[in-house]
Order: structure tokens, then C-alpha cells, then sequence
């Protein structure tokens, strides 16, 4: 099969595998999700929600944080690693989305990345999970994995994206990118994938090429 065959049947088998695509990180507004995506950078989803959870208790709205005192952001969030950055930015940002934005989240890249500390990943997040647009978040996760599928080559972020859009249905691809973060902690971990038991077996070409086929 080609890639683009390969790609149809991975995202196939995945929703079958794993019917629930939801981000691992907990939000309930949509500026919450790019914060939680700031702090997540060096940390782990669980330990993100934890501090999250006082966080967004304390600072409801995005004026609530573009008023904080930086020193008070970093004393909230400091569990997290890397907190000072991620004070400055999350501080930065939320002003940066009340002067400029009327205190929402734009919905394009372009726009998103002009705030401070959001790149790509995150913005494509925000695309797909708040206005529910194609995207495709490429974490070490849908590189690794979609490298060993021969969906992708390289380490490149951009271009792991660019090799994998034309590849994926459109109103697939975000969804398919919260599945390769499910299957990449359950089976397809790295340094030890478990391809004995991957349902993507059959679309795989690491698996067919550390697994050939014996001749009868």
C-alpha cells in the first residue's frame, strides 16, 4: 500500500482502538487549554492538571491573569519546571490577548503564534480543540510514531507537518494526533515499542521490516 493508504488505515485502527480522542490535558475555557499547553512544555499532562486546578481557580478569566503579578504566577506554578519562562509568557500572553485581541483567542496560526511562548504545537491544538478546525500537532509522539508507520521522515516539527497533511483526512487529523499520544504511552513506547501487540501491525513498515513475512 502507499502512504497515503497507510495513513487511511492508521486512523481507522486507532479510532477503533481508542473511540475517546480527547486531549490529556483539563480545560473548560479555551485560554485555559493554551496555558495548560505552556506549562506542559518539560512536564508531565498529570502533573500540569494538578497545578491547573488551584490555577484556574484563582485566575477565572484572561484579565485575571493579564493583571496577576508575575511573582505570583511563578509561586502558583512553579511545580511545573521551567516556571519563570512560563510566568513570563502566560503573563505576556494574557495582556498580549487583551490589548490586541479583546481578551479572545484568535483562531489562526499566524495569530496564535505571535503570542509569547506559543509555537506551532500548541496553536494547531487550540485550532482543532477550541474551533475545531483541521490541524495537526506534531509532538514527539506523532514524530516517532509516524516515522516508524513511513508516514514521515526527520525530526523536523514543520516538516513532519507538512509531510503528514496530505497524507490525513482533514477532519481526521487532530483527533488521529491525540490518538498517537494514547498509543505512544500504551504500546508504541518509545525505546521499547510493544509490536507484538499494535494494532497497526498491518500499515507499520518498521513492523513488516523487523518482521518479515517467513516462506513457507
Amino acid at each position: 500500500m502507499d502512504q497515503k493508504q497507510a495513513a487511511v488505515m492508521a486512523v481507522e485502527l486507532l479510532k477503533k482502538e481508542y473511540p475517546d480522542a480527547i486531549c490529556s490535558l483539563e480545560y473548560r475555557k479555551p485560554h485555559e487549554l493554551l496555558i495548560a499547553t505552556r506549562l506542559a512544555a518539560q512536564c508531565t499532562d498529570a502533573r500540569v492538571n494538578i497545578v491547573c486546578k488551584d490555577l484556574f481557580a484563582h485566575y477565572q478569566t484572561v484579565s485575571d491573569f493579564a493583571q496577576a503579578e508575575l511573582a505570583d504566577i511563578e509561586k502558583d506554578i512553579k511545580s511545573c519546571g521551567l516556571y519563570k519562562t512560563k510566568a513570563r509568557d502566560i503573563l505576556h500572553m494574557c495582556q498580549m490577548l487583551m490589548s490586541e485581541y479583546g481578551g479572545e483567542l484568535p483562531d489562526t496560526i499566524e495569530e496564535l503564534t505571535k503570542l509569547p511562548g506559543i509555537g506551532r504545537k500548541t496553536a494547531n491544538l487550540v485550532l482543532g480543540d477550541i474551533f475545531h478546525k483541521p490541524a495537526i500537532v506534531v509532538d514527539t509522539h506523532c514524530i516517532r510514531i509516524t516515522n516508524l508507520l513511513g508516514l514521515s521522515q526527520g525530526k523536523d516539527p514543520l516538516k513532519v507537518e507538512n509531510q503528514l497533511r496530505p497524507l490525513l483526512p482533514p477532519e481526521e487529523s487532530n483527533d488521529f494526533c491525540h490518538r498517537l499520544v494514547l498509543h505512544g504511552r500504551a504500546v508504541c513506547i518509545a525505546r521499547r515499542p510493544q509490536c507484538d501487540r499494535c494494532v497497526l501491525q498491518v500499515c507499520c513498515k518498521h513492523y513488516q521490516e523487523t518482521h518479515p513475512v517467513q516462506a513457507e
